[in-house]
């Protein structure tokens, strides 16, 4: 069984602090070693400059003053004696302290001016080794020892102290880390019970926002906007199907009219003409709308990849044109085409031909008998446009912004005799937004439209 994040949590938060502590006990506990054996050694010290003030030199040997060693606390109980013992040069002991008896403290020349530890009747004591000098020449040395009971007793009840509270301290640090992780994971929780409760039927549920302004409010945001994106998505298959079967249903209709209409009776070959070619105009109609949905699906998944290459605008004016050219004639517009400048852009040549042809068939199918329709091309501000104006029924200001949602047709009771299927402009906006085009559109009510198309000075990116 795998432990939980607030277990993980805690453990890490136990093991960093366990290596921390470890380094604490460590040091305090080489500062209270160093501490004891400095005052120690400093009680040694102290005690070999005063008996040594009882030492002196008579005719070149050393001699010292028994008296005064009999007065001193060595003929008496202390809880922590010193011992003291005078040797010539020789290291012949001349004569040592009452308390130390048949014992002798050992004499190291090479530790002479230094402090060791070593051993005085099976017991550890402190010894320092203090020479006696006078005009230059040692006559003999002063050895003082004081016992180290008292010190290694302090000591290794520092270290059992230790030794006993590390692995209690890391107890209490487990679980009061895993207290306040636990405290610290309850924000994600409540993020993560909000958002296992949001489901399809309450997209416009929300995750709560935390006071603060940390980490944990920048996921909530991010989640929160990540739903947004979801709910907004989910409206617009909700009305994409809505839509699409809405639009798909009327020619299905229109069909099993006519078929219901011939199988009633008998009817004569001009009758059946006809309302096979209804019925072909609808199914013609029908593959026109899927094919304008799937080209949408398909850049709406954004995984076309982009065929950037250098384009000329002419010439894709021109193709795009002979192939309309037939409804041009049909409806007799009067086309003008206005070149400021030859201009090459970077781009796809497959999206650009989608683009113009939608949005010259738009022009050209509100256009009235007659009318006129301008295409201009060119540079303006160092940039290259494309532009497409009619002259048909407009579109009123209000209009616009609704004018690029899929389905959406103005005032179509007022000219119900132009078919569409008002997925066109859609497409041209969605492609303009991959390619990075600037689209933009200026109409008034009986004053046409204007399509004003520019192009980025860099090459586009995938979007």
């Amino acid at each position: 069984m795998k432990a939980g994040f607030k277990e993980r949590l805690a453990f890490l938060y136990l093991i960093s602090t366990a290596g921390i502590i470890s380094i604490l006990f460590v040091v305090i506990t080489f500062k209270v070693k160093k501490s004891v054996f400095q005052h120690l050694d400093h009680d040694i010290y102290i005690e070999a400059v005063k008996h040594s003030n009882d030492i002196y030199i008579h005719k070149g040997k050393l001699r010292f003053n028994r008296s005064a060693w009999l007065e001193r606390e060595h003929q008496m109980v202390q809880v922590n004696p010193v011992f003291v013992e005078a040797v010539d040069s020789n290291g012949e002991v001349i004569a040592r302290s009452p308390n130390l008896k048949e014992d002798s403290l050992r004499f190291l020349p090479e530790y002479v001016g230094k402090y060791r530890n070593t051993t005085l009747a099976n017991g550890p004591v402190r010894q320092y080794q203090y020479a006696i000098r006078k005009n230059g020449k040692t006559y003999g040395y002063l050895l003082v020892a004081m016992s180290l009971d008292s010190a290694q007793m302090v000591l290794k009840k520092l270290k059992t102290t230790l030794l006993i509270a590390f692995p209690v301290v890391l107890i209490i640090l487990f679980f009061w880390a895993r207290f306040i992780a636990g405290k610290s994971i309850r924000p994600v929780m409540a993020i993560i019970e909000t958002s296992d409760k949001i489901t399809r039927t309450n997209l416009h549920q929300r995750v709560p926002l935390p006071g603060n302004k940390d980490e944990l409010y920048l996921l909530s945001t991010t989640i929160n906007r990540l739903l947004d994106r979801i709910e907004q998505a989910m409206e617009r298959e909700k009305q994409f199907t809505s839509d699409a079967a809405h639009e798909l249903k009327t020619p299905l209709q229109v069909m099993k009219g006519n078929m219901e209409i011939l199988i009633r009776k008998p009817r004569n070959p001009e009758e059946y003409q006809s309302k096979i070619k209804s019925c072909l105009h609808e199914i013609n109609r029908m593959a026109h709308l899927v094919d304008q949905l799937l080209l949408l699906a398909r850049f709406e998944s954004q995984r076309e990849a982009l065929d950037i290459r250098e384009v000329p605008l002419d010439e894709l004016v021109e193709q795009v044109i002979q192939k309309k050219l037939w409804q041009i004639e049909e409806k007799k517009i009067n086309l003008k085409v206005d070149i400021q400048e030859l201009v090459t852009v970077k781009s796809d040549p497959y999206l650009l031909h989608i683009i113009f042809e939608n949005v010259l068939s738009n022009a050209i199918k509100y256009t009235p008998e007659k009318g006129t329709v301008t295409v201009n091309m060119g540079k303006e501000n160092h940039k290259p446009f494309l532009s497409i104006q009619d002259s048909g029924p407009g579109i009123k200001p209000e209009d616009l912004d609704k004018i690029f949602d899929r389905f959406y047709r103005s005032d179509p009771l007022k000219h119900p005799h132009i078919k569409g299927t008002g997925l066109g402009l859609s497409i041209v906006k969605r492609l303009s937004e991959i390619l990075h085009l600037e689209f933009v559109l200026k109409s008034n009510p009986g004053e046409g439209l204007l399509v004003y198309i520019a192009f980025p000075e860099k090459e586009p990116v995938e979007a």
